[in-house]
């Protein structure tokens, strides 16, 4: 694989300015090392289309006065949703007969290619964008990036799945009842939902036009909100295109009001639909936001379930009909007969029910305007539920609706959303929660997702990587209240062997003058290997799930500067390496984690709790 797997905007901004790299170079690596066989994409750049695309990028370069620093994307590449327009890309919103080429770039992506940012290729979603379970295409269903049984969630499917391996730093998806943020939360990624009407809709084939939204999947808040940055342009030739207002009105109620979110609406009973590793990674999550200094209000949702039932169960389904309706009545055959059959609902509604729904829907945003005049913004389960293909396909239309419960009442309230990685389930597959407030309140919610992700980092998407320090960069519109630490931007990392305080390898710690933050314990999920002919004696962990028993195991949380971190995983023998480790209060941090195959002929020692333990024992004969 090449060598930018896994890179952030940041990582690639700093090849280009060491001069030791081109977008030719690196993004031709890119592309030989993608493969057409994979599901997630639709269409892939060809060698003409990717010097068709650095050629732009050469023009563009030009008109910025030769300076790659004045153009934020430079050189970077990105995925987008084959639901929008790319101009030498046909566009196939899923269906092969329905296929054609555009004339023009979508407005959004003619503003990131004028910032810099180089297409790589075009992704698989359910069909015409309608389904949250990425299952709905003839393309293929593309799986989890953590477990291919299980749906990556839809439908923009694709643009998860790339950004989540790492392939691209970032993909346009779309949203319109939460394209954009279950995929996002069941592949431990960001997944920024606008505010309607700020990222122009122009170029992209409708699913429930006065609803969709644009879409963006990074790997941190910080990228999702320089890509927001960039393509949040007013487009006057799109009439669904909003500016920004100045100010807002006095009366508003809080979930309207800018400014910093203090108080948190979370559903009071919550519906996990018997999954009950959804409900414990909930629980876990309710705990370390409340350690962030927010104060959690349960909420009566049902008026918010109401507005969400509307969407699919009220003539809003005509707005989908709306878009296909020549097409779906020539080629009715062409389509995913669950597809068809939902937006077929149509039929069942004249435009009398349509005025009445939405007599209904003005009703109870007034209502829920009301019942959170005093909330800051909503904290929700991105998904409730994380179920396998296999169950997807055998009762499609029910568990597509349960994975939009806290998803489709957010468009049809004015609301944005960002999800973002909240740990993982005790079954190993990643969980996300969703900050919802007011429109044009993006920037409040990347704030305080930031210092939630400070404090309780997760590993970049599907990658190992470890998550650099969320925080303000010269071209981010997001801000956060940066950890205090003595050695700036720092990285926090977790040790249970021979880097312990007073253990052989301790000064590969000390001599980088990192920080003891404190001694704890993993999660009870965790089993500890002596592994055999290492000097010093070191300790494999293993993460257990299932009918395999576990132990909490004794661990202590370092602080290393992040100028130093580089040089200290350098120092990491095979098998070893670094990922993620869940703690005894539910955070994951960086830590030690070990290849499979070397735990084979290791001695399992999780009855001493703790590497320390087991030495002191064997140096007595204890062991």
């Amino acid at each position: 694989m090449p060598s930018t797997i896994g890179w952030t905007l940041q990582d690639w901004r700093q090849a280009y300015l060491d001069r030791e790299q081109t977008p030719a170079r690196l993004l031709q690596e890119l592309r030989n090392s993608l493969s057409a066989d994979d599901i997630a994409w639709i269409s892939l750049a060809t060698p003409a289309q990717l010097n068709d695309g650095l050629a732009k990028l050469d023009r563009v370069l030009a008109q910025a006065g030769g300076d790659p620093a004045a153009l934020p994307l430079f050189g970077v590449p990105f995925a987008i949703k084959d639901n929008i327009d790319a101009v030498g890309f046909e566009t196939t919103a899923g269906c092969p007969d329905y296929t054609y080429s555009p004339d023009e770039d979508a407005a959004v992506v003619a503003k990131l290619r004028a910032a810099g940012a180089v297409l790589i290729g075009k992704t698989n979603l359910d069909q015409f964008a309608t389904g949250l379970v990425g299952t709905r295409s003839p393309y293929g269903e593309v799986p989890n990036t953590f477990d291919p049984k299980v749906i990556s969630g839809g439908s923009s499917s694709g643009s998860a799945s790339v950004v989540a391996r790492g392939l691209v730093p970032f993909a346009l998806g779309t949203d319109t009842a939460g394209s954009g943020r279950v995929p996002a939360g069941l592949n431990n990624l960001v997944g920024l939902k606008p505010t309607r009407g700020a990222i122009s809709i122009e170029g992209v084939v409708p699913a429930c036009r006065s609803l969709d939204c644009v879409s963006i999947f990074a790997l941190t808040i910080g990228d999702a909100g320089e890509v927001y940055e960039q393509a949040a342009v007013y487009q006057p030739s799109d009439a669904f295109s909003r500016q920004k207002p100045d100010t807002l009105p006095a009366a508003a109620p809080a979930i309207r009001q800018p400014g910093e979110i203090k108080r948190l609406a979370v559903p009071a009973e919550p519906d996990w639909f018997g999954d009950d590793c959804a409900k414990e990674a909930w629980g876990v999550s309710q705990g370390l936001w409340e350690k962030l200094g927010v104060t959690l209000v349960p909420t009566d949702f049902s008026l918010l379930s109401e507005l969400a039932a509307l969407l699919y169960e009220g003539p809003w389904v005509a707005e989908r009909h709306a878009a296909v309706e020549d097409f779906m009545a020539a080629h009715p055959g062409s389509m995913n007969p669950v597809v068809r059959g939902i937006i077929g609902k149509a039929a069942n509604f004249n435009a009398t029910d349509t005025f009445k729904a939405q007599y209904r829907r003005e009703e109870l945003v007034r209502a829920i305007d009301h019942l959170l005049e005093d909330i800051d913004a909503l904290l929700v389960p991105t998904a409730p539920i994380a179920p396998s293909i296999a169950a997807v396909n055998a009762d499609p239309v029910t568990l597509n609706s349960r994975l939009g419960t806290y998803t489709n009442f957010v468009n049809l309230a004015d609301l944005c959303a960002l999800a973002v990685p909240a740990g993982f389930r005790s079954d190993a597959l990643p969980f996300g929660v969703t900050l919802i407030a007011g429109a044009w309140r993006d920037s409040d919610l990347q704030q305080l997702a930031s210092r939630w992700l400070n404090a309780n980092p997760t590993c970049l998407g599907a990658t190992d990587r470890p998550r650099p320090k969320e925080g303000k960069t010269e071209s981010c519109v997001m801000s956060c209240s940066p950890i205090s630490s003595s050695l700036g931007d720092t990285i926090t990392v977790a040790v249970v062997g021979a880097h312990l305080t007073d253990m052989p390898l301790n000064t590969q710690l000390t001599d980088r003058n990192a920080v003891l933050m404190e001694q704890t314990t993993t999660s009870p999920n965790y089993r500890l290997f002596a592994l055999p002919d290492t000097s010093p004696p070191k300790p494999g962990l293993k993460r257990v799930s299932g009918d395999d028993e576990g132990k909490a195991i004794v661990l202590e949380v370092w602080e290393v500067a992040a100028t130093a971190f580089g040089s200290f995983v350098d120092l990491i023998p095979p098998p070893l390496g670094i990922g993620n480790v869940e703690l005894a209060d539910g955070r994951w941090v960086n830590s030690f984690i070990c290849e499979g195959y070397a735990l084979e002929n290791a001695r399992d020692v999780t009855e001493f709790g703790g590497w320390r333990a087991y030495i002191d024992a064997f140096k007595t004969g204890k062991a």
